[in-house]
Order: C-alpha cells, then sequence, then structure tokens
C-alpha cells in the first residue's frame, strides 16, 4: 500500500529543471577535466622539472627539434664533460666536426626512439663507466625522456631542456600525451 505524500516532503522538480540540473553538473564535471587536464599538460610538457648543467661524465643530445646540438656544443665547449654524444645525426644536426676539446660520438638507436636512445645510452654507460650525465632534450620530451631513462639508466641523469620553435608547441604537446600514454601503459620496462 502507498502511503500519500506527507506535507513535509518537497515537491518533486519538474522534468526542465531536472534536465537543467543534470547539464550544470556535466559543464561542471567537463570544466573540472578541462582544468585538469591544462594543469597536467603545463606541468609535465611546458614546465617540466629541469636540472641545471653539472659536470658529468657525458652530455647526451636525444635527437628531435632544432636548439638541441647548439646547446649540447655549447655544454661541450664550457667543460661540462669529456665526451658528447648526438643521435640519429641527421642534416638539421649532423655530427659535430672540429670539437678539440670533445671526443664526439654520433649513433642511431634501435629503434628511432626515446625508448631506443635510453637503451642504448645504458649499454654505452655500462661498457664506458659514465655515472653521471647530462642528456638534452626538447622542452615538451623532458618528463617522458626522464621516464624513459630512469627504467634503464641507473647513474645520475640530469635533464636540460631546449624549448620547441614557437609553432611547434601544440604538434609536440599532441604528440607528447600520445607518447607519455604509451609509455605507461603499452611499454613499461626498459
Amino acid at each position: 500500500m502507498v502511503s500519500p505524500p506527507s506535507d513535509d516532503a518537497p515537491p518533486a522538480a519538474p522534468p526542465a529543471v531536472r534536465g537543467r540540473r543534470r547539464r550544470l553538473v556535466l559543464a561542471g564535471v567537463a570544466g573540472v577535466l578541462a582544468i585538469g587536464f591544462t594543469l597536467a599538460t603545463v606541468r609535465l610538457f611546458v614546465l617540466p622539472h629541469r636540472d641545471a648543467p653539472a659536470k658529468a661524465d657525458a652530455i647526451v643530445m636525444f635527437a628531435g627539434s632544432t636548439g638541441r646540438l647548439e646547446r649540447a656544443v655549447a655544454l661541450a665547449r664550457a667543460g661540462y664533460a669529456p665526451v658528447l654524444v648526438v643521435s640519429t645525426p641527421t642534416a638539421d644536426d649532423p655530427c659535430p666536426r672540429g670539437l678539440t676539446e670533445v671526443e664526439v660520438i654520433c649513433f642511431a638507436p634501435v629503434p628511432l626512439t626515446t625508448r631506443g636512445e635510453s637503451r642504448w645510452l645504458a649499454a654505452a654507460a655500462a661498457q664506458r663507466g659514465w655515472r653521471s650525465v647530462l642528456v638534452i632534450t626538447a622542452t615538451t620530451q623532458t618528463t617522458r625522456a626522464r621516464l624513459r631513462l630512469d627504467r634503464c639508466y641507473h647513474g645520475e641523469a640530469r635533464m636540460i631542456s631546449v624549448p620547441p620553435p614557437r609553432g611547434m608547441w601544440p604538434y609536440m604537446i599532441a604528440y607528447e600525451w600520445a607518447a607519455m600514454g604509451k609509455a605507461l601503459v603499452l611499454q613499461r620496462g626498459c
């Protein structure tokens, strides 16, 4: 038996009001998610944790956007390490010539990815006794490169970032979200 509604119970909201409330809740949730995504993007890819240069056994430039080779060579010339390592030399970032103050090593990682570079670096460090390295990356790549490298190399890795060209930021951030997902979900080992 159904009891009649009491006078103390609030009246049920009409369907239009319930629909409006539902839309407001969904909009609020979407807003919170958008803010969270934006803050994560800034923290991970725009303003990642960066290290100051310090003396190391080697300077290693991970391949990618322009400006990295210049930064790596400048650090080598300043005497931060006796070895300069350049990943995947290209026409834009050729293997440096004429650097008499450091040993220069150029390599092509297998696979041609940050994961391959991290594996190569770990193997070279074990072979050559490198306990500390300076790693030159794009600002957007710094967090993922640190994650990849921490899985393979157990020495000290100081990440030195170089900002990509202004017009490349949107592409590189989108790329890094996809690559970070791959590193966290599909490729969890070295």
